[in-house]
């Protein structure tokens, strides 16, 4: 395949449509994406909140996503990850996605940008773990399309991070997996949301959950939100996970129980999505 060279990316942006633009963006914020994934952001299965129609099947969503994932490949606008996820039965395993050269330089290109990012084929748990960040925000948007309300924000890594002075003095970074905002009629709601896959020990979890404690003390955050500091969702494989997550933190007498929020992914919508908290930290465990 012969990569474009720069001044061919004009005469690309003819050939592409909007989607296809939403596709590099996408696999530019989420930095990797399966097919599945892909086809659940971009090539939505039934009727839209809308009115208007989506696709009638999955089949026909993800033989079109497969179409236009081999156009932007031959463009290479896109490349696959050197790995597959899921199992090895037929059909089981996902390609996984992530934006090529030539597709960095045509969305840096759209914005007047100079530059470049280095692309390599990501460790397991590096990629297990970004393809669960993406996972989570393929299923809020989903939901949010279903239930009728607005994804305000949605920042993954590094756009999700917050730099902000420690109270003994010093620069800390707090890294959330993804900082959302969503908001219908009545409601806006602020949160950080972290991924736990369950393959760190609890105190690694309690140490995150203090910098998240000392970023609320600082109050950095509710001066630039009226006071409100966004809760701090932690989304877990299982309830077992999501208990031990809480009961750790309530016995944690260094830590504010009332900032943090431990549930299954599924659990956890309730309180990414719009809802009315009496807590202006956020809400409680």
């Amino acid at each position: 395949m012969t990569p474009r060279t720069p001044y061919k990316i004009g005469e690309l942006m003819l050939h592409l449509t909007d989607r296809d633009l939403r596709i590099l963006e996408d696999l530019e914020q989420f930095r990797l994406l399966d097919t599945r994934l892909i086809q659940r952001l971009e090539f939505p299965v039934g009727t839209l909140p809308d009115g208007k129609p989506g696709f009638a099947t999955q089949a026909t969503a993800t033989r079109l996503t497969l179409r236009v994932l081999h156009r932007l490949e031959e463009h290479g606008l896109v490349a696959r990850v050197g790995r597959r996820v899921g199992g090895s039965g037929r059909g089981s395993g996902q390609t996984v996605w992530q934006l090529a050269a030539a597709g960095e330089r045509l969305l840096r290109t759209r914005r007047g940008e100079t530059g470049r990012r280095r692309y390599v084929d990501p460790g397991a748990g590096f990629l297990a773990h970004t393809l669960d960040v993406a996972r989570y925000a393929a299923t809020l948007t989903e939901r949010a399309r279903t239930d009728g309300f607005d994804i305000l924000e949605l920042h993954t890594e590094p756009a999700s991070w917050r730099q902000f002075q420690a109270a003994q003095g010093g620069e800390l970074t707090l890294k959330p997996d993804l900082a959302v905002v969503t908001a219908d009629a009545e409601s806006e709601t602020h949160s950080f949301v972290e991924i736990d896959r369950d393959t760190e020990h609890l105190p690694a979890v309690l140490r995150k959950s203090g910098l998240y404690q000392r970023y609320w003390e600082s109050g950095s955050e509710q001066a630039k939100n009226e006071g409100l500091f966004p809760l701090v969702v932690w989304t877990t494989p299982s309830t077992e996970r999501a208990d031990k997550i809480r009961r750790a933190i309530q016995e944690d007498r260094r830590l504010n129980a009332a900032l943090f929020h431990s549930a299954t992914t599924e659990q956890s919508l309730a309180v990414v999505a719009p809802y009315t908290s009496p807590n202006p930290k956020g809400g409680s465990l």
